[in-house]
């Protein structure tokens, strides 16, 4: 994918530029869109976190700005990790996750919205609908090669707790659901070429 794409709107910590220019390229619908990456201390059990800005929420649909947080470290098991120092794929696979949801805010109304964020903060089956819904959207967005990598970081290594895996094993797709849609997605572009 090309860097060629502006979006002059979104504010982007220079560290990690270079990957969210390539995650926003995978979501041409959100180019005018304002979205700000935001570096964050620590995120309660996550590593980033979408949300729409609360005073936005009140305006029209397509006035509606958006937050992404990045917590500026990872503490998994005993290891702790800083973001900006994660290989470039797996930030971009987690910026493409994060992106997903903005996708599925951005349709939403208001009154849905904030429905969304009671149901995010106490309900584990909301949780995973929400999660899996962002790897959707970032797989149809032909994200998959990046999402499986962040997986893969996440689940094949042996300083991550079991603990950690069994949580993103239950609440996210998984790798072979994963290739699922992607065969779906390819196999109706193929039916849709004349």
């Amino acid at each position: 994918m090309s860097l060629s794409l502006s979006y002059p709107q979104n504010t982007i910590p220079k560290s990690i530029e270079e990957e969210t220019k390539i995650a926003l390229s995978h979501y041409p619908e959100l180019r005018d869109i304002p979205i700000n990456f935001k570096f964050k201390k620590n995120i309660h059990k996550s590593t980033m976190q979408a949300q729409p800005v609360f005073g936005s929420l009140f305006k029209p649909r397509d006035k509606r700005k958006y937050l992404i947080l990045i917590s500026e470290k990872v503490k998994i098991a005993d290891t702790t990790y800083y973001t900006k120092d994660m290989p470039s794929n797996i930030l971009i696979g987690w910026l493409g996750h994060e992106l997903g949801h903005i996708m599925d805010y951005k349709n939403r109304s208001s009154i849905d919205l904030l429905g969304f964020g009671i149901g995010y903060l106490f309900s584990k089956s909301f949780i995973k609908k929400a999660e899996r819904t962002a790897d959707t959207f970032a797989v149809a967005h032909g994200m998959e090669e990046y999402i499986l990598e962040t997986k893969d970081f996440i689940l094949n290594r042996s300083d991550i707790s079991e603990k950690y895996k069994s949580r993103i094993r239950e609440l996210y797709l998984s790798p072979e659901e994963i290739m699922v849609l992607v065969q779906d997605r390819d196999s109706n572009m193929e039916t849709e070429i004349p």
